[in-house]
This record gives structure tokens, C-alpha cells and sequence, in this order.
């Protein structure tokens, strides 16, 4: 893929384009990582799967976050995906002071990461890539481990709010029970 300079007629207004994007749902999760031997954290919405095979995914940080410095700077990373259950900690972890959002919240450490109790799936990833973009840095980390609890309800972001998940049913080809 060619990659083209910008022109004025592509580039959308700011406001006008998180307009266009609070109309995309999508999961709420918490990157943690350790700086100084103490946890960071923020929260995103931008998690995707970039590969299967190797396995490899991505978050995308601000370039000015203190969670992506520490992320930088230990080579590795968590992601909390966030139950409906944990709607508090979204918001916590989003604008609650750096240096407090991890007070009183339960977590534990694996393979030298904060991972947050209760989270509906959860991964500890090594960065393999770090890739500037605008105002953003794009991680890119292969799982070292990971965990799921399939009884979790989730909830997502969606024009500029949390909304919970209902089950339609359960998904082709199973039972719905885990």
C-alpha cells in the first residue's frame, strides 16, 4: 500500500471526525504496564488482533501517556479487557489522577505486570513493534500470557458513552455455556 501526503480536502475537523468515530462500538480495556516498580495504567478503546500466526495485537497510546513510556521502557504490556461489572474502572483509568488510578483496585502481578481482577479476557504481551502515528503510538506485542472468563458480561464504548451487552443467544455452533 502507498502511503499518500495529506491534502486539505481528506483531512476532517477534529470534532467532526470523533463524531465519526463515537459511531463505532467497541470494547473498553485497560493497558497496564510498571514504572519504577509501580503500576500504570490507562484506558483504550483502540485494541485489535493484527495476526494469527504469529500471534500479535495491537493498543494505540497517546504518544504523550505515561502508560506508553512505561510500556517503552519494560518491553512489555497488559491488557485488561473490562467486564460490566468494572464500568467504575473505565472511567477511573481515563481520567483519575496517574499516580492514583490503581488505589484500591485489586490486581496482581503476572510475569512482572499489573493485571486487574475481574477483567473479561486479559493478556500480558511482549512489544514486538512501536510505531509513531499523528499524535499516537501504535504498540504492537505478541502474548506471553493470557486469560479468559467466559462468565463475564462485557460492555462497550459507543457514542461517547458505556453501554452494557445483552446475548442474543448462543453464538452458531454452541451450547452458550462455557
Amino acid at each position: 500500500m502507498t502511503r499518500r501526503s495529506s491534502s486539505p480536502e481528506l483531512l476532517a475537523e477534529a470534532a467532526r471526525f470523533r463524531d465519526l468515530m463515537a459511531g463505532w462500538p467497541t470494547g473498553v480495556a485497560v493497558v497496564t504496564g510498571t514504572a519504577a516498580g509501580h503500576p500504570v495504567g490507562c484506558t483504550v478503546t483502540a485494541v485489535a488482533s493484527v495476526s494469527a500466526d504469529p500471534p500479535l495485537l495491537l493498543v494505540s497510546l497517546a504518544a504523550r501517556s505515561r502508560t506508553l513510556e512505561a510500556i517503552e521502557h519494560a518491553g512489555q504490556f497488559g491488557i485488561c479487557v473490562l467486564s460490566a461489572a468494572q464500568r467504575r474502572l473505565a472511567q477511573t483509568f481515563a481520567t483519575g489522577e496517574p499516580a492514583r488510578r490503581f488505589a484500591g483496585v485489586p490486581f496482581r502481578w503476572v510475569l512482572g505486570v499489573p493485571v486487574l481482577h475481574g477483567a473479561m479476557t486479559v493478556a500480558v504481551c511482549a512489544v514486538q513493534e512501536a510505531l509513531p502515528v499523528a499524535d499516537h503510538v501504535i504498540v504492537m506485542g505478541g502474548p506471553l500470557w493470557q486469560a479468559e472468563d467466559h462468565a463475564a458480561a462485557p460492555f462497550i464504548w459507543f457514542r461517547r458513552g458505556y453501554w452494557d451487552l445483552c446475548p442474543a443467544g448462543p453464538p452458531p455452533g454452541g451450547s452458550g455455556r462455557s
